[in-house]
């Protein structure tokens, strides 16, 4: 995870649109018509201390997500089991991406982690509290 400026890093938030990714690819194949698609803009939080994805019940509910097994989290040091869904589309910042996510009963805004982020290539500018790409024509993949 890469941090720009010198500020303290911590939570920056966000709005972002999340869809479930079988609808978007039934649609692309004409099986269900493009404004079927369940999809949803949603607050949340990015935190780089994070791992992955958490979404509130809510979003995982309104958008048909299936359960795939449990994760164990840590949350304010207690390790939980938690539900796991796949297929989540994501988009922040005109970037997309497809994840796994754990589901929190008790969220009410979901939390995106340093992985999602290194997926989508974006950046927390810790000095101004905001994501920015770290090219913004184009994905940068370190592979060495």
């Amino acid at each position: 995870m890469r941090v720009t400026g010198t500020g303290r890093i911590r939570q920056v938030p966000i709005r972002f649109q999340v869809a479930n990714n079988e609808d978007l690819i039934r649609a692309k194949f004409g099986r269900i018509a493009p404004d079927q698609v369940r999809r949803m803009v949603i607050k949340g939080a990015v935190d780089p201390r994070i791992c992955h994805l958490a979404l509130p019940e809510s979003v995982v509910k309104r958008l048909g997500l299936q359960r795939v097994g449990k994760v164990k989290v840590l949350k304010s040091g207690r390790t939980l089991k938690r539900d796991r869904v796949q297929g989540v589309h994501l988009e922040i910042l005109g970037r997309e991406g497809t994840c796994s996510a754990s589901v929190d009963p008790t969220r009410r805004a979901a939390l995106v982690g340093f992985l999602v982020l290194e997926d989508l290539d974006l950046l927390v500018d810790s000095t101004n509290h905001r994501l920015i790409p770290r090219d913004p024509r184009i994905r940068t993949y370190d592979i060495e």
